[in-house]
Order: C-alpha cells, then sequence, then structure tokens
C-alpha cells in the first residue's frame, strides 16, 4: 500500500496556524472533512478520543492521528506542515510540526493497519522529513510523500 492510493494533492496542508494539539486536530478535521465529504465534528470527535487512549504523537515531531469512521468508504490521509512546533505530548517530550492525518472505514483492519504502518515507516526517514520540512509548496510535498523509495524504484 502505498501512500498515493489514500492521499491526493489536496490532501496537503503546508502552513497549519495552531498553537495547541486542540487546534491543529481542529484543523485536519476541517480539512478532512472537506475531502471525506463526513462531518467535521464527527472525524474531531475520533480524533479526540483516541489522543485519550495515548498520544499519536510518535517522536522526532512527528504525529499519526488517526481513527476509524462507520460512514467512511475508503482511507484518507491529509499531512500537514505547521508553521510553529505544538506541544503534542509526544513519547520524546518534542513539540510536533508535522502531522499525518490517517481515517479508514470502521471495517478495514488490515489496510488501517498497513496504512499506518507505511506512514510511520515513511516519517521515520530522516532525510525525507527534512525534505518535508524544506519544500516550497503542497505539490513538491506530495511528490516526496509519494516518492517510492530508491530500493524499489526501476
Amino acid at each position: 500500500m502505498e501512500l498515493a492510493d489514500f492521499t491526493t494533492p489536496e490532501s496537503i496542508a503546508t502552513d497549519i496556524k495552531a498553537t495547541s494539539k486542540k487546534q491543529v486536530l481542529e484543523e485536519l478535521a476541517r480539512r478532512a472533512a472537506e475531502i471525506s465529504g463526513l462531518h467535521e465534528r464527527a472525524i474531531f470527535d475520533v480524533l479526540l478520543e483516541r489522543e485519550r487512549l495515548g498520544t499519536t504523537g510518535v517522536g522526532r515531531s512527528v504525529a499519526i492521528p488517526h481513527g476509524k469512521l462507520p460512514d467512511l468508504d475508503r482511507l484518507y490521509g491529509v499531512f500537514a506542515r505547521l508553521s510553529k512546533p505544538v506541544d503534542f505530548d509526544s513519547v520524546d517530550d518534542e513539540p510536533v510540526d508535522m502531522v499525518f492525518l490517517l481515517l479508514a472505514p470502521e471495517g478495514a483492519g488490515a489496510d488501517h493497519l498497513k496504512a499506518l504502518a507505511r506512514v510511520s515507516r515513511l516519517l521515520r526517514d530522516t532525510g525525507r522529513c527534512e525534505r518535508l520540512r524544506q519544500a516550497e509548496d503542497a505539490e513538491r510535498i506530495y511528490r516526496i510523500l509519494t516518492e517510492l523509495p530508491a530500493t524499489n524504484a526501476a
């Protein structure tokens, strides 16, 4: 499973202005509602509930909030680069400046886990993360997110 399967150039946000984890989640819910057709509040509630179980701030200034919703027909991804790092209660206590939101249908067990693993692997790549932080626009970020690793290239 590749990021292009659930992410589009329209689902990239390059300069989210937020001062708290809650504001980041609200903005991501708003953007996810626009691309998925679901209600913003339903998405926000699922994200908040997931955060109550434990932080999705995975370290290295990255967070991967995720959740499942009954009315989704497929996976959706939203990538956001924050204008200023925000405290996300991350496992390494570092503030977050990049967030990848993943939403899945309620019954998408294996696909949800595969997508989550793919996003996690991608955002553990220090070089790729640095390029994402320096990219000028959403189109460039999308290309960096969806490019295949050199070992898989033809």
